[in-house]
């Protein structure tokens, strides 16, 4: 009787159909997870707020000294009407080359210092505005960790007939206010400050993001995890 020997061929169809999966998860897993960071940087300039664009600027040099080549950055005026580009002062994705990206980030300050120079007060606050401009922005460069700054007191103040009282998309940004003074009626009752922030985390939550306040700017580099 003849011994019946196994083929060989359905093994090597199946390691070949394992290096292939395995290869596709590799890939997948590399895909969800993008590397480099990305920050956004928004500036209330309305009221006392232009005042304190000098404690902005230094967390603007912060911000350019840790950021690595391959990473984004971009800094945006928050006023009345903040889905415009115009109030965009620059943004931009660091060359992969260091000495391209100092040359990029040594303009970036150039602007910024052009900008605080001439600024004047604007007339009102459209924080929501300026949120969506960021994320989406975020979301168009793709970065693995997207982080939207706000350097403001959070009351939003908008033109007559403003809307924007709706949802926002924040899926895995995480949306971080700085120097957040209180206003002169939060010192008459101080559960306005603490509701006014409690009513962003609420927003920012619920359309998927993290909200976090940092009074303390010597702290920026925990909450960036930079």
């Amino acid at each position: 009787m003849k011994r019946l020997i196994p083929s060989a061929r359905p093994a090597k169809r199946f390691a070949g159909i394992g290096m292939a999966l395995a290869a596709a998860l590799t890939v997948a897993g590399c895909a969800s997870t993008p590397p480099g960071t990305g920050v956004f940087l928004l500036l209330d300039t309305s009221g006392t707020y232009a005042g304190e664009l000098d404690r902005a600027r230094s967390v603007i040099n912060y911000l350019l000294g840790t950021l690595d080549p391959g990473d984004s950055f971009g800094v945006a005026r928050i006023d009345g009407g903040s889905f415009s580009e115009k109030d965009i002062i620059m943004r931009v994705t660091f060359d992969a080359r260091p000495s391209v990206a100092n040359d990029q980030k040594r303009l970036f300050m150039e602007r910024i210092g052009a900008f605080t120079d001439t600024v004047t007060a604007a007339a009102h606050t459209d924080i929501t505005g300026g949120v969506l401009q960021a994320a989406e922005w975020l979301e168009e460069v793709g970065p693995g960790s997207r982080a939207v700054l706000i350097f403001s007191d959070m009351e939003e103040d908008l033109p007559e007939g403003y809307i924007r009282d709706f949802p926002m998309e924040l899926d895995g940004v995480r949306v971080i206010a700085l120097n957040v003074t209180k206003l002169r009626p939060d010192n008459v009752d101080p559960r306005a400050y603490a509701t006014r922030l409690d009513a962003w985390r609420e927003r920012v939550q619920a359309g998927g993001g993290e909200f976090t306040v940092i009074n303390d700017l010597e702290r920026l580099d925990v909450a960036l995890e930079l």
